[in-house]
C-alpha cells in the first residue's frame, strides 16, 4: 500500500529534524504549501510516536537522559557535596519533598542523620533507601515508572502533592541557560518539577556544575520562585548574574 501524502510529509519532517535539530511550524508550512494547523498536527502525531519534542513554534530532536545508573558515576565528589548543604537546611521533624535523580539522591543519603523526617518522593531508589532509615517516614508519589529514571511521573504524581504539607523541597533540573533558564527534557518532567517547587513553603533547585550551559528543550515553569540554587562549584559570571537578577540565591556547597 503506497504511503499517504502525510506520511510522506512526516517522514521529510524527521529527515530534516535529523540535520538541523529544529524545526519551525513557519518553515515546514511554507516547504510543504500547507497549513501551520497542518503542520501542528503532524509534529502533535510525530511526539506521541516518540519520534521529537514539541516546543513553542516547532520541535526539536527528541533529547534523552542518560540512565540513573551511569549519571550516579558522573561527578559523585560534587554531588555529595550538594547532598551534604542541602541537609544542613533541614531541621528534625520536617516533611521534606525530594525529586527523582543522581543529585537528590545524594541529598537523601546526607538527610539519613535526620531525625523523624516525613519523606515524600517520586525516586524509587531514594523510597527504598529511606524507608530503611529508622523513624522516617516514606511516601512513594505513585505514577508510571520511567526505567532511565527509575521513578515515577506523570499526572497521577502531580495529583499526589496536593495531598501533602511539604516543609522543604529538593528539585533537579536537566539544564541551566546563561538566561537562568531551568530546563527538563520532557514536557512531563518539566510540568511535574514546575509543581514540585510550588509544593512546598520553601524550595530549592539542586545541580552540579555540569547543568551550566547545558541546553535542553523544555522550560521548568516558575523556577524563579525557589529559594536557591544548590551547586558544586561557582557559576560562571552570566550565569550568576541572571540568578542575581530574578532574586535567586546562589548556594555553593564545599
Amino acid at each position: 500500500m503506497p504511503r499517504t501524502i502525510a506520511a510522506r510529509r512526516q517522514d521529510e519532517i524527521l529527515a530534516r529534524l535529523r540535520i538541523s535539530g529544529t524545526v519551525s511550524v513557519e518553515e515546514l508550512a511554507e516547504s510543504f504549501s500547507v497549513s501551520r494547523e497542518t503542520i501542528r498536527r503532524d509534529l502533535k502525531n510525530l511526539a506521541k510516536r516518540g519520534c521529537l519534542e514539541v516546543v513553542h513554534g516547532g520541535a526539536s530532536r527528541r533529547s534523552s537522559e542518560t540512565a540513573l545508573v551511569e549519571r550516579l558515576g558522573e561527578n559523585p565528589q560534587g554531588k555529595a557535596a550538594i547532598g551534604r548543604a542541602a541537609a544542613e537546611l533541614v531541621d528534625n521533624g520536617m516533611v521534606v519533598l525530594l525529586d527523582s535523580g543522581a543529585t537528590t539522591l545524594r541529598v537523601a543519603e546526607a538527610l539519613a542523620a535526620k531525625l523523624d523526617l516525613t519523606i515524600a518522593t517520586n525516586s524509587l531508589p531514594i523510597a527504598l533507601m529511606m524507608c530503611r532509615v529508622p523513624g522516617t517516614r516514606v511516601h512513594m508519589l505513585g505514577g508510571e515508572v520511567d526505567s532511565v529514571d527509575e521513578a515515577a511521573f506523570g499526572i497521577e504524581v502531580i495529583e499526589a502533592l496536593e495531598r501533602f504539607r511539604f516543609d522543604i523541597a529538593f528539585v533537579g533540573a536537566a539544564g541551566i541557560s546563561e538566561e537562568g533558564e531551568v530546563t527538563d527534557f520532557t514536557r512531563v518532567a518539566a510540568e511535574q518539577r514546575s509543581r514540585m517547587l510550588k509544593a512546598a513553603k520553601r524550595a530549592y533547585l539542586v545541580a552540579d556544575h555540569g547543568k551550566f550551559g547545558r541546553l535542553t528543550p523544555i522550560r521548568i515553569r516558575d523556577s524563579e520562585i525557589a529559594a536557591g540554587l544548590i551547586v558544586d562549584r561557582p557559576p560562571a559570571e552570566p550565569f550568576l548574574e541572571a540568578f542575581r537578577t530574578r532574586g535567586t540565591q546562589i548556594i555553593v556547597a564545599e
